[in-house]
C-alpha cells in the first residue's frame, strides 16, 4: 500500500495553524504588556507577530497542498505525523526566540543565549518534549512573553501537542486512534471512554481542571499570577522551566513549595485513574499496582535521600553561614527527590553537592520516571513492573521447571507480546542512551566534558528530566555545549517523549517502500 503523504502534509499544516492560533494569544499578551510601558517587550511583540502569521500562512499552504487527498490516516502516516510533528512543532516554537534576538537594538553589543538558531531550537524543543533542559543564563533577561511561551510549550507538551489535535480536530477520524496510541506514553495507553477523540477531550479537560486549581493554590501561598502561570503549566507538565534563574529557590516559601510538590506526584500519575475518580471508581485507584508502586518509589527514595543529607550535610552555599534546619533538609530531599523521578526538574538545592547516596538515587529515579499515561518521562513504573515480573517468574522456574504460572500485574494477565515489547524497549532505551553518551563524549574537547556530565547529560534529556550532574547540574545549564551535542540531545529529547520506536521506524528503508 502506498504512503499517503498527502494526509500527512494536511495534518502538519493544521498542526501549524493550531500553533500559531495559540502564539497569537502570546503576541496580543506582548501588545498589552508594551502598551502599559515594557519596553522590554517592543522586540518580542514584533518576532511573535512574525512567527504568528508566518505559522499560519505556511500551515495553510500546506494543508491546501494535502486538502485533496482521499486518503486515511493509517499506522505509517500516523507514525509520520506524530514524528514529524513535534520536530516541526519544535522549528516554528524556536522562531520567537530566534527573530528576538536579532530585533534586540542591543544585538551586537550583547551575546545573547538566543542569538543561535540551534540554541533556540534545542529551547523549543526542551520545552515540547517536556524535558526542561535550557541553554539560558540569566531567565530574568527575557520579555515576559517569551517566558509564558516557553511555559506554554510545557504545557502544550504535557498531554501531548499530537493528543491536543486529536482532541480539537475531528477531521482525522478513524486514523484519531492510531496517532493518540502512538503518541501517548507508557507500554499500554488506556482509553477512557470507546471513542477516541473523546478520550483526548476528557484527558485535556482534566489536565485544564488541574491547570486551574494549581494555579489558584501558588497565588493563595502568595505567588504573583503570571509566576503562578509559569510554573504551573511547568508542573502538570512535568516540564521544569521556571521564570527565575534559581529556579524554585528563589521561592523560599514552605507553602508554596509543598504545592508544587502535591501537583509534580499528580502530574506523574496516570491520567486515566483521574477519570476513574470522576466515575466514583475509588477502589479500582485505590488498587492500582503502578499507582501503588509509584508512591513508594517516591517515599523510598525521599528516605533514603533525607538520611543521606541527614548524615552527610550538603556544603552550604557561599552566601550564608547558617546551616540548614532539619524541616528545610527534609522539604529539600522531597522536594528533589519528587521533582527528578516525576522528571519535572525544578530545583530548591544543588544536588549536585550531596553525597553519593544522594546523588545515586536521584539518577534511578530519573529513569524510573512517572506513571504510563502521565506527563512524566523516563521509563515509567509500568514498565518496570512488568520486567520485575518476568525476572521473578524466570527464577522461579530455575527451581521449580514443571510450574506454569501466568504472569499478571494486578488483575491483568501479561502476555507474550508486551512480556517482549518491554524488554526490547529496555534494551533499545540502554542502547540510545550509551550511544548519547559516547557520541557527547566525542563531540567535546577532552578536557571540557567528563563522563559524569557526558551521561547524565544523555539521561537528563532522554528521560525528559532537566537538569543532570557536573556541569550540567542544577545550577549550570546547557549553554557551554557545542551546536552537535545540542543536535544530539535536542534528538534524545524527541525520542525520549516519544518513547524510541515512533521515530526509529522512520529510518527502516522498508518503511518507505510500498507494500
Amino acid at each position: 500500500m502506498k504512503l499517503e503523504l498527502r494526509v500527512v502534509i494536511r495534518s502538519l499544516g493544521l498542526l501549524l495553524i493550531v500553533l500559531s492560533a495559540v502564539m497569537a494569544v502570546m503576541a496580543l499578551f506582548s501588545g498589552v504588556n508594551r502598551l502599559t510601558g515594557d519596553a522590554a517587550e517592543g522586540a518580542a511583540f514584533q518576532a511573535l507577530l512574525m512567527v504568528t502569521l508566518a505559522g499560519a500562512l505556511g500551515g495553510g499552504a500546506m494543508y491546501l497542498a494535502g486538502r485533496s487527498s482521499s486518503g486515511v490516516i493509517g499506522q505509517r502516516e500516523a507514525l509520520l505525523v506524530v514524528s514529524v510533528s513535534w520536530i516541526l512543532a519544535a522549528g516554528l516554537s524556536a522562531l520567537p526566540y530566534w527573530f528576538w534576538a536579532g530585533l534586540r537594538p542591543d544585538a551586537a553589543e550583547i551575546a545573547h543565549d538566543f542569538d543561535r538558531y540551534v540554541n533556540c531550537y534545542f529551547e523549543a524543543m526542551s520545552g515540547l518534549t517536556t524535558a526542561g533542559s535550557s541553554i539560558l543564563q540569566v531567565v530574568e533577561t527575557v520579555p515576559r512573553s517569551l517566558l509564558l511561551w516557553r511555559a506554554t510549550t510545557h504545557w502544550l507538551g504535557g498531554l501531548g501537542i499530537v493528543v491536543l489535535f486529536v482532541a480539537v480536530l475531528p477531521m482525522l477520524g478513524g486514523g484519531s486512534r492510531r496517532v493518540f496510541l502512538l503518541e501517548s506514553p507508557g507500554p499500554s495507553p488506556e482509553a477512557v471512554t470507546p471513542r477516541i477523540q473523546d478520550t483526548a477531550q476528557v484527558l485535556w479537560l482534566i489536565y485544564v481542571g488541574l491547570t486551574v486549581a494549581e494555579v489558584i493554590a501558588l497565588m493563595v501561598c502568595g505567588m504573583g499570577l503570571f509566576d503562578s502561570v509559569c510554573h504551573t503549566f511547568a508542573t502538570l507538565a512535568s516540564g521544569g522551566f521556571s521564570t527565575k534563574s534559581a529556579s524554585v529557590a528563589a521561592y523560599p516559601s514552605a507553602s508554596i513549595q509543598t504545592v508544587i510538590i502535591v501537583f509534580m506526584v499528580l502530574g506523574g500519575v496516570n491520567f486515566a485513574l483521574y477519570h476513574a475518580l470522576l466515575q466514583g471508581k475509588w477502589r479500582r485507584v485505590r488498587k492500582d499496582p503502578e499507582l501503588r508502586a509509584y508512591l513508594a518509589i517516591l517515599a523510598l527514595g525521599s528516605v533514603f535521600v533525607t538520611l543521606s543529607l541527614l548524615r552527610h550535610p550538603a556544603r552550604a552555599p557561599a552566601s550564608t553561614t547558617v546551616p540548614a534546619s532539619v524541616t528545610d533538609t527534609v522539604r529539600d530531599a522531597v522536594f528533589t527527590v519528587v521533582s527528578i523521578q516525576t522528571t519535572t526538574g525544578f530545583c530548591t538545592a544543588d544536588f549536585d553537592q550531596w553525597h553519593f547516596v544522594a546523588k545515586a538515587t536521584l539518577l534511578v529515579g530519573m529513569f524510573i520516571g512517572g506513571s504510563a499515561g502521565s506527563t512524566a518521562g523516563g521509563i515509567k513504573v509500568m514498565r518496570l513492573l512488568i520486567a520485575a515480573k518476568v525476572i521473578w517468574a524466570e527464577l522461579e522456574r530455575a527451581y521449580r521447571p514443571r510450574v506454569v504460572r501466568p504472569i499478571k500485574v494486578g488483575h491483568v494477565p501479561i502476555n507474550d507480546d508486551l512480556k517482549l515489547s518491554t524488554f526490547v524497549y529496555l534494551i533499545g532505551y540502554a542502547t540510545v542512551f550509551g550511544a548519547g553518551t559516547v557520541l557527547l563524549m566525542a563531540f567535546e574537547r577532552p578536557g571540557d566534558i567528563d563522563i559524569t556530565t557526558a551521561a547524565s547529560a544523555c539521561a537528563a534529556t532522554l528521560n525528559t528530566t532537566g537538569p543532570g550532574l557536573g556541569k550540567v547540574g542544577a545550577v549550570h545549564n546547557f549553554a557551554w555545549l557545542s551546536d552537535a551535542s545540542k543536535v544530539v540531545l535536542s534528538t534524545l529529547m524527541l525520542l525520549g517523549r516519544l518513547e524510541l520506536f515512533a521515530v526509529l521506524a522512520l529510518f527502516s528503508p522498508r518503511f518507505w517502500r510500498e507494500e
